[in-house]
């Protein structure tokens, strides 16, 4: 058994380049009708679950809320973190919750998983959302320390103690960037600037070894693979869905697929007559900017 057990809450999450989203008449998205994919946050809390697989060779495990066709993002998400299990919680009444509804599922589905976690990974938002409540609120209800905005981190094993550097934004001041110390067990939302970071020989090595697992892993992601619905999740149904979600939508406008309009030109910076031509046109923008 692995010295370290990590977890990752991923999202299936709407394609907005498509431009494409469809709704259900009571707000809600209705996906299938809507192309989805592993949204972009959760990747990156992917990666920061294999960076504690090569660093500490941890047992990485993931977890999402979503309907049947959520296996997608578990598969995509298990080939970025080489995890051992896959947890789809996946029940009609979860339809339509908010960010508390979600948090109590994925909580419950937490403590479902083989092994007791040591760290929670999770995305700093989702893209059809917005509200970064949702990992916070999971980390509420677990009873985890809750770190946002996690840059960067290490774990001292023999302390089991997290050391980590996280982006603190306050209004009128500069970034600032806060090293933290908390005993595990804790909750970590990673910031979207995450880069993981292998500096010795021993490292890209095992980065490899277990990327090239993951690959192979992820193509038989079904043996990997476990589905609950709510009475197998044995969740307080009164507390997910609908029935447990304060948030009301009290309107979805949809947003408009603009035209690709924009061409690009070749300026020549030694023609001085073409650089004439670029100041006026600068100048003409100015000039649209300012309230008359």
């Amino acid at each position: 058994m692995s010295d370290l057990n990590v977890a990752v809450l991923i999202k299936l999450e709407p394609d907005f380049s498509e431009g494409n989203v469809s709704y259900n008449p009571n707000g809600t998205l209705n996906r299938a009708e809507t192309k989805n994919t592993l949204g972009p946050h959760s990747a990156i809390a992917a990666q920061a679950a294999f960076f504690a697989r090569v660093m500490y060779d941890a047992k990485v495990s993931i977890g999402t809320m979503g309907p049947p066709m959520a296996d997608l993002v578990l598969q995509q998400a298990q080939q970025i973190s080489d995890a051992e299990e896959l947890h789809l919680y996946s029940d009609r009444l979860f339809a339509g919750a908010d960010t508390l509804g979600t948090a109590e599922v994925l909580k419950t589905g937490i403590k479902k998983m083989q092994s007791k976690m040591d760290i929670v990974f999770a995305g700093h938002r989702a893209s059809d959302g917005e509200t970064g409540q949702t990992g916070p609120q999971t980390a509420w209800k677990l009873g985890f320390t809750f770190l946002g905005n996690v840059l960067s981190y290490t774990v001292d094993m023999k302390t089991r103690m997290i050391r980590a550097k996280r982006l603190v934004s306050l209004q009128g001041v500069p970034n600032i960037i806060e090293e933290v110390e908390a005993p595990l067990p804790v909750f970590i939302s990673i910031d979207p600037t995450y880069k993981s970071s292998f500096d010795k020989i021993s490292q890209r090595l095992a980065f490899h070894k277990y990327q090239k697992e993951a690959i192979e892993r992820a193509e038989n992601f079904k043996d990997y693979f476990k589905m609950f619905d709510a009475d197998q999740l044995e969740v307080a149904k009164s507390l997910v869905g609908l029935p447990g979600s304060p948030t009301i939508v009290y309107k979805v406008e949809r947003v408009p697929k603009s035209t690709a309009t924009r061409r690009s030109e070749v300026i020549d910076g030694s023609n001085p007559e073409q650089l004439q031509k670029v100041v006026g046109k600068i100048k003409e923008a100015l000039e649209a900017m300012v309230i008359k």
